[in-house]
């Protein structure tokens, strides 16, 4: 199964505020799952994913910033279901 996220051309501000929420909501996410999990392996875990997450969105505005006027984006999800199997979450692949 394939969620087709973004797809088409946008002005630099508008690929920024889009990707810049995307992110965050990403952030939040493991967040919110720092606070639920009382793992301390699972919390770095974590914590080293905001990092990557933080680094990233900064290597996007850098690199799109000042730079252009317009940006296509794509982005599609992709969702294998799993047999049951113990515990799911964003742990497997972040």
């Amino acid at each position: 199964m394939k969620i087709q996220l973004i797809q088409g051309e946008f002005s630099n501000r508008d690929a920024m505020e889009l990707i810049t929420k995307m992110i965050h909501a990403k952030i939040t996410y493991h967040e919110n799952r720092i606070h639920a999990e009382s793992s301390e392996e699972d919390m770095k875990y974590r914590e080293g994913k905001i990092k990557q997450l933080q680094k990233e969105l900064y290597e996007f505005r850098a690199g799109i910033e000042g730079r252009c006027e317009s940006v296509k984006m794509h982005a599609t999800i992709e969702i294998e279901p799993q047999e049951k199997a113990g515990k799911i979450g964003d742990r497997q692949q972040g």
